[in-house]
Formats: structure tokens, sequence, C-alpha cells
């Protein structure tokens, strides 16, 4: 192949008459304009720390200094008090110098100290000021003359034109809640769903630990908190994903959907080819970070760390503990199609290949009738099974030749996409066809997504397209941000012509997609098709519902004057109630991105409230009754809310310390069986409207459809959902079909009607005031 010979830059044959070398100029041409793009991104870090390491300052600020110090040095007045006369006399270089030129540098030394000092001094300021999260607390529309007072101090010393980390270094630490709140919380947390008699032994194991091992802990962990940037995001990582020996397929990776009311194109190469264009963009944009970052309220920054890694990134088998691999940059991309793969470059003269050049190489890939070679169509199976087959296999078969080269050429690669062969699409007529959808972005086949790498982009015959991402890199709401970009852009930046295909015209002729070649010996063919079947029995135990519920969304909650969030956690604890005829542990995920590198805390949204009015709902108490015991409950989850962004939650705190005991050698029986309560009811919110690209008003057909994930628990329920504009709310619900009490569907129309019962209450309400007055 062309490709092959020219890989190589240069070879030589001796003979008798010498040393023959011939030399490749197009693979040395390749090397050079490598090394350019290399030392161009270098530049350009390096231009983007400087501009970090002085925000919220402007660098110009230093021409700013130096002017008004000299100014006054000229003017004949010493502004550093006798600073600038030190510096002439004792700093090395500039006391070798005549007095005029000596003083010149000392005052320019002066003035470069001196924008230093401010410079920190703002910095410092700034991250006072984002520890203050009493805004959170306070009624929208009613704030406080505090909060009024700090909002503009940080709209003043907040900065102008951030780019994507420029906030990173004013942002605060995560602080370590006390040892008794979070004792005092988790009691409460769980004093609703135990019995009396567990309840006041969990009490006593509680009182035991708060006063005994608990404090030595809490010690250690304070002292992390000192050290680290985050005490909490290392171990997390670590010991909840990468130390997971578990399935990460259907366990651990979680998916996402396209905008399932328009599709701008039904032609496979074609929309393959704009979204990854689009992507790349966004991979550029993150790299010289010029995607902006995102700020709540205009007024409050969020921390950046996690989009790093969002490409170039592979989660890598350990016998332990897996490992997650960074790659500075990438010039490709890994394709499967039909079971082979192939490797497209999207570089080409120092550019990124154009849409419709990109188009032309996948085309090529679906026009190849090639047959994949034996083991080939199964391969990503060792990805989808247990870990510890998977480490093995990588260094057995995987550690040298072409099988090595094959997988350093997937895991290298800037992403995967997997061009499909079956359709799936959104029909309103056929509810099971979002069925079929959320399957096949969750597991696929077991075979057909390399669920090791930081995302696999999904695209079928028909243009559907959706993904499926690893989870230990970074939280969902990342994904989601470059997700809502995609399929926005693709369309209104990048568009199609009038018969699906890509805009544009090819320059160039793009490079051939270089089939990825393999020599499976029969032990590892052997352990490809064990690893299909187990991949296979995973698939098939899930039970899966995407749920597309337009009776009423948001715009109605609104007027009911509550949270929209609050009132479908209220409306998931009827539903679970009415399905198991009890209340259960549940997790709700709530971000602590107001922290540096911040991921995730729980909220536990099934509470004492909640419960009473579940029970009143269920005893159809009076409708006045109900909508206060509504209101209260979504009162106490907005709080609970609150307290987990705010770095006052429980549950991460309690793994920490867990953690902890365990590195001390001292196992603690509250900590073993606070951690061991499974979660029977796993449930998150996915963001929408995180750019200012998606403006539903104006495009209300562009609703994305969101994601989900499989079940935590065996007995239980993965729950997410999606707010999509006004009226419309998606749910994406998951279980085991092993578990003879749970059912995906069941679920789904246990929600409906706890969102029709709870809208009657308030249109009941509302008849009987109209009829009250009218009678009045």
């Amino acid at each position: 192949m062309a490709e092959a010979h020219a890989a190589v830059a240069f070879s030589f044959t001796v003979t008798p008459d010498g040393v023959d070398v011939n030399l490749n100029h197009e693979a040395l041409h390749a090397v050079w304009e490598s090394g350019v793009i290399s030392w161009k991104k270098r530049i350009g870090k390096l231009k983007n720390n400087f501009h970090n390491g002085v925000f919220p300052a402007s660098p110009l600020s230093l021409l700013f200094f130096v002017t008004i110090v000299l100014a006054i040095k000229t003017a004949g007045w010493d502004a550093s008090m006798g600073v600038i006369n030190v510096l002439h006399l004792h700093v090395p270089v500039v006391n070798s110098y005549s007095y005029s030129v000596g003083q010149y540098l000392s005052t320019l030394l002066f003035a470069l100290f001196l924008w230093l000092v401010t410079i920190m001094t703002i910095r410092y300021f700034l991250k006072l000021l984002l520890t203050y999260h009493g805004w959170m607390y306070e009624m929208h529309g009613t704030l406080s003359l505090r909060t009024k007072l700090w909002l503009g101090l940080i709209r003043i010393f907040g900065g102008r034109k951030p780019m994507l980390n420029s906030y990173q270094a004013s942002l605060p630490k995560l602080p370590v809640p006390s040892l008794h709140d979070t004792m005092q919380r988790y009691l409460e947390s769980v004093e609703s769903l135990m019995e009396e008699e567990r309840y006041n032994r969990m009490k006593k194991l509680a009182k035991e630990f708060e006063d005994g091992l608990g404090r030595k802990l809490q010690r250690y962990l304070i002292l992390k908190s000192w050290w680290a940037t985050n005490y909490v995001s290392d171990w997390w990582e670590q010991y909840v994903y990468l130390r997971g020996r578990a399935p990460i397929m259907i366990n651990s990776n979680y998916y996402g959907i396209d905008a399932l009311l328009v599709k701008p194109t039904d032609q496979q190469a074609s929309r393959a080819a704009n979204l990854i264009s689009i992507m790349l963009k966004y991979r550029r944009e993150v790299d010289r970070e010029e995607l902006n970052p995102i700020v709540l309220n205009k007024t409050v920054p969020l921390c950046s760390a996690q989009y790093e890694r969002q490409f170039n990134t592979t989660r890598i088998p350990g016998i332990e503990t897996d490992t997650l691999v960074h790659f500075k940059d990438s010039s490709h991309i890994a394709v499967l199609h039909k079971g082979r793969y192939f490797k497209v470059y999207i570089r080409h003269k120092r550019r990124l290949l154009e849409p419709i050049e990109i188009e032309a190489m996948l085309q090529r890939i679906l026009d190849d009738e090639a047959e994949p070679v034996e083991g080939e169509a199964h391969l990503a199976a060792l990805t989808a099974v247990e870990r510890v087959p998977w480490a093995k296999a990588r260094k057995d078969f995987f550690s040298k030749g072409k099988n090595k080269a094959s997988l350093d050429a997937i895991e290298k690669a800037a992403f995967v996409v997997s061009l499909d062969t079956e359709n799936i699409d959104y029909d309103p007529n056929d509810p099971t066809a979002l069925d079929s959808y959320g399957h096949s972005m969750l597991h696929g086949s077991g075979c057909n997504r390399w669920f090791d790498k930081s995302f696999t982009l999904v695209v079928f015959p028909n243009g559907r397209v959706g993904f499926n991402a690893e989870h230990s890199w970074a939280d969902a709401p990342i994904m989601a941000h470059m997700w809502e970009y995609s399929i926005t852009d693709e369309v209104y930046m990048l568009g199609y012509r009038d018969d699906g295909r890509c805009q544009g015209t090819m320059v160039y002729q793009p490079p051939n997609p270089i089939r990825l070649e393999w020599d499976f010996p029969k032990p590892c063919l052997d352990l490809i098709e064990t690893c299909r079947i187990q991949a296979q029995l995973l698939c098939e135990d899930v039970d899966l519902h995407i749920m597309m519920h337009s009776a009423y969304g948001k715009g109605f909650i609104k007027t009911c004057k509550v949270s929209p969030d609050a009132y479908i956690q209220l409306a998931l604890q009827l539903a679970y109630y009415r399905s198991a005829g009890k209340f259960c542990l549940t997790y709700e995920s709530s971000m602590t991105r107001l922290f540096r590198e911040g991921r995730t805390e729980t909220v536990r949204s099934c509470t004492k409230d909640t419960c009473a009015f579940v029970k009143a709902m269920e005893a159809k108490a009076d409708n006045q009754e109900l909508i206060k015991l509504m209101k209260k409950a979504a009162g106490t989850h907005q709080n609970l809310y609150r307290d987990a962004m705010t770095g006052a939650g429980i549950d991460r705190h309690l793994f920490c310390l867990y953690v902890v005991s365990k590195y001390v050698g001292q196992d603690s029986p509250f900590l073993a069986e606070v951690l061991s309560e499974p979660w029977r009811l796993s449930t998150s919110q996915t963001p929408h409207q995180q750019t200012d690209k998606l403006d539903l008003n104006k495009y209300p057909d562009r609703i994305c459809g969101g994601g989900g994930f499989g079940p935590v628990a065996d007995d239980g329920y993965g729950v997410s959902y999606i707010i999509a504009g006004e009226d419309t709310i998606f749910f994406h619900i998951s279980c085991k079909n092993s578990c003879p009490t749970t059912g995906a569907h069941k679920f789904g129309r246990l929600i409906e009607k706890s969102f029709a019962d709870m809208k009657a209450i308030f249109n009941n309400a509302s008849s009987r005031d109209r009829t009250l007055s009218t009678s009045l």
C-alpha cells in the first residue's frame, strides 16, 4: 500500500560501491509538518499560560503599570519610597550600569514587582469572593444587600474575556465538611428509610464513629485538603472508576442520542463527516482555550479541568487498576465498520481536512466490501467485559507486531467512529423505536463500540447519530456540552446540500483510509469469542425504555412555583413507591464544579418531607394540603442540592473517610455499612442549553433527547432525564431483565401517572378557587 511505503522516511543498502541512501521526501515533509504543528501548539500553550497566569488582569496592564511608574519617576517623585534605589544598588547586572540607565532598569523592575503583587492580590480577593455561596439560597428576584454587593465586586474583579482555563487559579478549594454535620445529615437522610430498631443502631454507630475513629480520619482528610487541589477527585477517579474490575459497558459508560424531531440529512458518510469536522473544531478550541468557560448567571465560573481529556484519551486495562492515558495530540481517528477497523487521517498539509474531504474517505470505507479477518468483528468485546481478562490479553497478544501497531492506532486516535449497518430512528407511532435507540447507544451488540475510548461517535445508515462515553475521564455535562455544540453547528455553521451531501468543494485528494491489520493466535480467538458471549449476555439482561413525556413540561411546573428538578424527583419517588410499596435510598447526581477540579456529589433526594408528600398523595389528602406538602418537600430538595453544590454534601466526605480508614488499616463498622447500602434508584438530570448556540425559542425542534446509563443496583432503576424545552421531558429508564420486581416500561407508565396526578392537584385546587370566587 502507498501509505505503508510512505511511512518510511528513508532506507539504505550497503553495496560494494558504498552506502546507497534513498530519501522519501513525502515522509520527511510529513515529519516536518508534524514538528511545525507541535511547536505551534507549544507556543500557543505558553501564550495561554501567561494570559491565564495574570488573569483577571490583562497582559496589557503591565504596560500601564510601567508607564505610570516611569512617568512618576521622570517627574522627580519616588513612588517606591526608596525601593528603586535599593534595587539599583543591590541587583546584579543593574548595579553595573551608569546611574541613569540603572535607575531606568530599577524602575522597570519595581513596576514589574508592583504589577505582580497587584495581580496576586486581585486573584486572592476573587478567590475569597467565589467562596461566598449565599446567593444560591436566596429567592430568585429577592437578593439581599450582601449578595448585591458581592455581585458588584465579582463584576469588578472577575476579569474580561476569559479563556477556558482563566478562572482555574481563582476557584476555591472544596472544603471538608465538619464531621458532626456529616453525621447529622446522614442520619436525617436515612431516618424515613429505616425501621426504628435499625435506625437507633445506626445512630449508635454514628456516635461511636464521631467520637472515636472519625476524628482521626478527619484530621488526615483536612491535611489532604490543605495539600491537594481537591481532596475528593483523585480518589474518586481511582477507586470508583479505575479500580473497578467489573465490565464498564452498561455499568459505567453512558450514552447520548440525537435531536429527535429533526434529521438534517439521511446520508451516513455526510452526517459523520460534518460531525467529525465540528468535533475537531471543538477540540481545537479546547486546546487553544478559545471555548468560553461556563459561567452561572453570567457571574460565577465553573471549573473547566475536565475538558482537557475529552479527546486523545483511552482507558488502558490493568490487573489491579486501569490507567487513563491522554495523548497531547492525535492526527487521526479510528473508524469501525462491518467489524473492520480503519485509521483515518484528519490533517493534510498542516490543516484539518474539510468535511467534504472526510466524507470522501468515509465513503470509501462504506464502499469497501472486504471481510474482517477472523476475530476482528468481535474484537471490541474485550473492552466490554471484566477488566482482568482484557488486561492479560493486551499483554499477551497485543504487545508486539501488527496487533500492537493496530491497537495503538485505536488507542491514540482522537476518538472512535462507528459506522453502523442497521437503521435506528425516532417514530412517534412506535414507542419501542426509542428503546432500540437507547440499547444501541448504551451497549450496541457488545462488539461494535470501543468502550475504553473517551467516546465513540455512532452514525447509522439513515443519518441518525449518538455517542457512547467512558466515564472516568469526566462527567456527563462535559460530553453534553460538546454534543450540544456539535449537533447545532453541523447545521447552522456547515449545513448540507439539497442532496444531503456536505457543502464545499474538494481542494486536495485526501489520503486513503488505512485498514488496520491483525493476526490473532488461537488462544486470542478463543478469548474474543468467550468475551463476545459474555457481552451478549450482559446486553440481553438490560431492560431500557426511553420515554418522551410531552403532556407538559417545565412551562407548567414553573407556574406551580416549584423547582422543575424537585418536581421531577417527587414524581420519581411517587412512582417508585407505587411500584415497590416502600421508599428507597435515592441517588441524584449534582456537580461540585464551583470548586477547583470538582466533579460530583450525591443529593439524597428521598427525604422525610418527600415521604410525607408521597404518603399524603396515596391517602388522597386535600389538594391544598398536598400542594403545601409538595412545596415543603421541593424546598427541602432544593436546599440539599445547594448543599451538595457548595461542598456540604454527605457522600463524598464519607467516601474519603472510608479511603483514609483503609490507608491507616482501621476498619469502621459505621462506614462499612454506610458504603454498602444499595442505591436502588439512581437518577441524574442531563443539562441542556449549556451554550448560547442553541436557541429553543427560535428553533423548538432542536430539542435533544438527552442520554442515559445502566442500572446501579441489580434490583433497582437508573433514571436519567432532560428537561427539553417548555413542554417536553425525556426519561431514560434502565433496569435488569433478570430482576422479577422491576420493569422499565412499567416504571415509565408509573412516572406518567405520577405526572398526571401531580398536575391534577393544581388543576383541582384552581378549579376549587374559581368555584369559591364565583359563589362569593
